[in-house]
């Protein structure tokens, strides 16, 4: 009979061969009843007496046939419950379904004049004086029917409660079922004075048990449950008292049958937690239903690992329970989560230790991971805690199995951590001091660094402050020789030996040490000071023009001593011409040997110095895990 249940239950049926005592529908009564309209109150409902509704033709408005006074859509409610309650309520209280058609259907009979004699007398009969042909006043006429029998409807008694939410409350599927026809979205979201909707109330009742009437009334309350979420889905993220969901409610009374209605129509709903931060897991690990928690697990293992306001994962609540097989469920979903500490550092072990449940704190100590002397954030361990309580047979047992373990008091377990901390000072002392000397020898080679970088500042001015002397005494040296031209002039200044080749380079030489010269003197005045890098390279610039200069004026030398001996004595000239060139041309030849060679150096140790480098970086990439 139970699978007949469950498979009805998934088609969106209620249960067949359901039990009398279960459903007991009480006979419609026999009064009869009227409805009863007054300028004194708000609300519409039966009535006992024997008033009846009269339309006027001549008017839109309601009259009562024995006052004859006129109404706009107020009406008086019958007072019949202790609670206030009206003849839907009380209908509803005794699964009187049809009771309740007899009621909704007098609000048609009476305002449309479709009672027949049998039921009431011709003096109550409700007379329509509108006339057919208005079309327009009879879809406005209906629609006064319709906003009348909601207003019944969707009445409330004094504990917030329409007679829709009585039906789900009680588990009566077929008042459910007639009242959800005349029920409006704002009607089935009403919520009572006990925050709940009618979805909410019917996921919160309902009885775990074996195949028996409470299990009979477990699958009612789910047959109501899915038939409301098919008629509006949204009824399922609707929250109550603490902001929980009718998951979190059903969840937490073990109603199986309803839980699976709801992941079914929204699994999204696990993850909606109440205002404590607990979501449905914490609930039902708590009070152990065991069925619900692997259909959560089964639908997102990670739920596991979720946590409330408090730091609290399910496995914290589980171990406050006794039902082991619920620990074992989320030890086997993740065991990582038993080393999880909540906000006030206590793991799964403190608190089953805590709460004296031996078998599952057996079950915790033997996770191969677990560690038996975690410190709480008051620094206790789990047999610190155990030592704690009164002496009783749980407690006795559980330090014995926490002593074979491994487990140590919090005290012996500090001796070590202060070693520990004693050597990791030292240690750190010792870095501090060689940190301090280290800074004090980075102070020392900065100040070196700097009378370095002084002096070679004072080099590089005395440097550029002798190219200058030179190319002034180059250039003076040469603007005089043109003046005091080899063999004379004569008096119109013209040389006397100007047609000769060796005057011609002479004067071709000396001219071009001349302008070499006053270019270096040009470059030197002009050139920014201050700036190291760039006065190096302008002097390695003008050492190569004055190296131009100093060859210029040798060759005019040279060329000038062929004038000045003469040819009875050139062999004279030629031999200095011999040792200038010799001497020349070998210093420059080992200046400039040695000028390429330091710079191949200098190339060949950056280039080592950027493969080290690069080699290097190498390395360590290759060593960082992947």
């Amino acid at each position: 009979m139970c699978k007949e249940w469950e498979k009805d239950l998934e088609k969106g049926l209620s249960p067949r061969n359901v039990p009398a005592a279960v459903a007991q529908p009480t006979s419609p009564s026999a009064l009869r009843r009227a409805l009863v309209l007054s300028s004194s109150s708000k609300a519409l409902s039966a009535s006992n007496s024997s008033k009846t509704l009269l339309v006027s033709n001549s008017s839109k408005s309601l009259l009562g046939s024995n006052s004859g006074k006129r109404f706009d859509k107020k009406y008086v409610k019958q007072v019949t419950g202790r609670h206030n309650d009206t003849e839907l309520h009380l209908a509803a209280q005794r699964d009187n379904v049809g009771y309740i058609r007899q009621i909704l259907a007098e609000i048609d009979s009476q305002m449309m004049g479709t009672v027949g004699g049998a039921e009431f007398d011709a003096e109550k009969r409700v007379v329509c004086c509108i006339s057919h042909s208005d079309p327009v006043y009879m879809l406005s006429y209906f629609n006064k029917v319709a906003e009348i029998r909601l207003a019944i409807v969707n009445e409330v008694n004094e504990l917030g409660e329409t007679a829709l939410f009585i039906g789900a409350a009680k588990g009566y599927l077929d008042v459910v079922k007639e009242l959800l026809k005349h029920t409006t979205e704002e009607g089935l979201k009403l919520k009572s004075k006990s925050g709940f909707d009618p979805l909410h109330i019917a996921a919160n009742q309902g009885h775990e048990g074996l195949c028996s009437l409470s299990e009979v009334n477990t699958y009612l309350y789910a047959a109501i449950v899915q038939l409301l979420l098919d008629h509006n889905p949204e009824l399922s993220k609707t929250v109550g008292q603490g902001n929980a969901t009718p998951l979190v409610s059903a969840a937490t009374k073990g109603h199986t049958a309803v839980v699976n209605v709801l992941l079914r129509k929204d699994p999204s709903l696990l993850d909606i937690p109440k205002a404590n931060g607990k979501i449905p897991l914490h609930f039902a690990a708590r009070q152990g239903h065991v069925d619900i928690v692997k259909a959560f697990l089964d639908t997102d293992p990670q739920l596991a690992r979720k946590t409330d306001k408090k730091g609290q994962t399910a496995l914290h609540m589980a171990v406050k329970g006794v039902n082991s097989e619920v620990v074992r469920l989320l030890l086997k979903a993740d065991s990582d989560i038993a080393m999880l500490p909540d906000k006030f550092g206590n793991t799964a072990l403190h608190v089953a230790t805590r709460k004296k449940r031996t078998e599952i704190v057996n079950e915790l100590l033997e996770l191969p991971n677990i560690d038996v002397n975690a410190l709480s954030r008051d620094h206790k361990t789990a047999i610190d805690i155990a030592e704690g309580l009164p002496l009783s047979g749980e407690i006795a047992e559980i330090k014995e199995n926490l002593t074979n373990c491994g487990a140590v008091r919090a005290n012996e377990l500090n001796r070590t951590h202060d070693e520990l901390r004693k050597t990791v000072k030292e240690i750190k002392k010792d870095v501090h001091t060689q940190l301090e000397q280290a800074r004090k020898t980075n102070r020392n080679v900065n100040g070196i660094a700097v009378e370095l970088r002084k002096l070679h500042r004072m080099g590089v001015i005395n440097a550029t402050n002798t190219v200058t002397v030179v190319a002034v005494l180059f250039a003076t040296v040469a603007f005089a020789a043109i003046f005091t031209v080899p063999g004379g002039d004569y008096d119109s200044g013209i040389a006397v030996t100007v047609k000769s080749t060796s005057f011609r380079m002479f004067y071709f030489f000396n001219a071009i040490s001349l302008f070499t010269s006053l270019s270096v003197v040009v470059v030197q005045m002009t050139v920014v000071r201050g700036q190291l890098k760039s006065e190096r390279r302008v002097i390695e610039v003008i050492n190569k023009m004055l190296w131009v200069a100093a060859v210029c004026t040798t060759i005019s030398f040279m060329a000038s001593s062929y004038i000045v001996v003469g040819k009875y004595n050139e062999w004279a000239a030629v031999l200095v011409t011999v040792i200038g060139g010799i001497i020349m041309a070998g210093v420059l030849i080992a200046m400039t040997y040695y000028v390429v060679k330091s710079k191949r150096i200098i190339k060949v140790k950056e280039k080592e110095k950027s493969s080290r480098n690069k080699t290097m970086s190498n390395n360590i990439s290759d060593s960082e895990p992947e």
